[in-house]
């Protein structure tokens, strides 16, 4: 395979697995708390026992929304590709994986790494159950990559609600064959900088498999239904522009806890964060810890120098985080195109890439939408 353009940041949702996956495969005690499909008054989907609601089969985004013409540009944009035609036909272009390389081979994109049921263990409102469906979803992602792994690069989805849990699929995962890990991190979670995960960082320094934290938005509070629409807007505007600054608390309490000074092979992408925030948040945290911390956090070096050696962010259109390059660094830094989702940008990657790197140097260029995925991953163009 040669490599040109790969996308870092790509979504295999629930809603577009197959309707029998979790109950056909869970163990007996577990069958009856698993996701399944029903028929409802709108089509099918996909729920619990326990009165979860995880969206319409096929549906748009990882909630499973119906699609709605002239409610999101981008949606329609995708909608005129037939995605959600064919998904209403049965025909699951996204966990199809020779109709999903077709997909990819339409926006130009060479790989893509597949980004797993996120939310999905949240809305389950099932702990155990959260755990039974990782297991279940990575084993059945191994398969669905094995149709081609040098362009179906999976990440294994790690339960948020036990550690010990988490540790346990981390070193099943490094026996699966898969590129990385996905912590599915929720709201209510033991936070990051709390030495409660520290079992997690060593199973994930044994494995040197890169841990993903894709975001997730902050808590939106209760609001009234009563409100008039152009509050109701407002609030959901407020949501959607500020979802991505929340995984700040992720690359700030890891560093902070000393997470990757202890772990050298323990490497962090922050998926679908965006970057233009990064260099002020690394010149705050360099900035806090010379003037109150020093002396507390026994860091061998600047906080943002950690950004530096082990991390790295995903987005798809940041112009701001362009303009910012010489203190991001070109090499933490990976493009993606977010497919399936609305506020990604398939099919039409090759414009939006232009758009933004077209002006800079055609190294640095490659780097942002190849190179650094393919050292990161270990991918090797023939």
């Amino acid at each position: 395979m040669e490599y040109k353009v790969i996308s870092a940041d790509g979504h295999i949702d629930l809603i577009w697995l197959p309707h029998d996956l979790f109950t056909t495969n869970a163990t007996a005690a577990m069958k009856d708390r698993m996701p399944y499909v029903i028929e409802a008054e709108d089509g099918l989907r996909w729920v619990s026992k326990k009165g979860s609601q995880f969206g319409l089969v096929n549906g748009m985004g990882s909630a499973g929304r119906p699609y709605i013409p002239g409610q999101i540009q981008r949606s329609d944009r995708m909608a005129a590709e037939g995605i959600y035609e064919d998904g209403k036909k049965g025909i699951r272009r996204m966990t199809d994986p020779a109709l999903r390389i077709k997909d990819q081979d339409r926006d130009g994109i060479q790989a893509e790494v597949l980004y797993g049921v996120l939310g999905a263990g949240i809305r389950l409102q099932d702990p155990e159950a959260a755990v039974e469906v990782c297991r279940i979803y990575n084993q059945w992602l191994q398969d669905f990559t094995k149709h081609d792994p040098d362009r179906l690069i999976g990440l294994a989805s790690l339960p948020a609600g036990d550690v010990n849990a988490a540790k346990e699929e981390v070193l099943r995962a490094g026996k699966l064959g898969l590129k990385g890990l996905e912590f599915a991190t929720t709201h209510e979670m033991t936070p990051l900088w709390d030495p409660y995960w520290e079992p997690l960082w060593q199973a994930i320094d044994e494995v040197s498999l890169p841990i993903h934290f894709h975001t997730t938005g902050n808590k939106r509070p209760p609001m009234d239904e009563n409100l008039p629409q152009r509050a109701k807007r407002a609030a959901a505007a407020t949501g959607i522009t500020n979802f991505q600054l929340f995984t700040s608390n992720f690359l700030c309490g890891m560093i902070f806890a000393g997470v990757l000074e202890r772990y050298r092979n323990v490497r962090v992408v922050l998926g679908e964060s965006g970057i233009g925030w990064i260099p002020y948040v690394l010149d705050r945290m360099d900035y806090e810890w010379e003037d109150q911390f020093k002396s507390d956090l026994d860091l061998t070096m600047k906080p943002s120098e950690y950004w530096y050696r082990q991390c790295k962010a995903t987005f798809q259109y940041d112009e701001i985080g362009v303009l910012l390059l010489d203190k991001l660094g070109a090499e933490c830094i990976m493009w993606g195109n977010d497919f399936p989702h609305p506020d990604g940008v398939w099919p039409d990657s090759l414009e939006y890439i232009e758009r933004q790197f077209g002006h800079l140097d055609p190294e640095v260029k490659h780097k942002i939408i190849c190179q650094n995925a393919m050292d990161f991953y270990g991918l090797v163009s023939s």
